[in-house]
């Protein structure tokens, strides 16, 4: 692989213009200001390190790219898929799967319904979350980040949170197998 901190300018222009002095001076000329813009690229690519950055970055971040319901009081890793995923979500916004992902991101687990699945109006979805973790405020905040992806013509009906618990269930059985003895004791 080529290391671009490696590359002169001067060994990519034709052959037949090395001989000339100006453009070998400008090729230098030109060679120093690349050298300094590769140096700095690794700092540059901001997105591809949105890992390494902290809350501060990740806010500045989501306004920059327009995560219009992005809620700075989110755990980090949460803001950064947000911010992640906000270009993706900006291309396919209207689309089912925006919403399906939208959904994974902020609630962890869940799926949507179309209207023909669970037989409600025509033009409507559900979202269906089992999370324990989800409360009804999370709910509203959920109502408001969906009208940022969801298509215009579709409504959310609903948001249902189910609940589901690990209960322990005992049970137990007794067999006896013997023969029955009597004895009588005569006096």
């Amino acid at each position: 692989m080529i290391n671009i901190g490696q590359i002169r300018l001067i060994d990519l222009i034709p052959p037949n213009f090395h001989e000339d002095e100006n453009v070998r001076a400008a090729a230098a000329a030109i060679d120093a200001e690349f050298q300094q813009v590769t140096e700095i690229m690794p700092v540059l690519a901001i997105l591809h390190n949105i890992d390494k950055l902290d809350g501060q970055w990740v806010d500045e971040l989501a306004y920059q790219y327009h995560v219009d319901f992005y809620n700075p009081t989110l755990p980090i890793e949460q803001k950064r898929e947000l911010v992640k995923n906000s270009l993706a979500w900006h291309k396919r916004k209207g689309t089912p799967s925006a919403v399906a992902e939208l959904i994974t991101t902020i609630f962890g687990d869940g799926r949507i319904e179309e209207w023909y699945q669970y037989g409600g109006k025509p033009g409507h979805f559900q979202v269906i979350t089992n999370n324990p973790e989800v409360t009804q405020e999370r709910a509203q905040e959920f109502y408001r980040a969906i009208d940022s992806v969801k298509r215009l013509s579709a409504k959310l009906e609903k948001v249902i949170l189910g609940q589901s618990e690990d209960i322990p269930l005992y049970y137990a059985g007794v067999l006896h197998m013997g023969e029955k003895m009597t004895v009588e004791m005569g006096g």
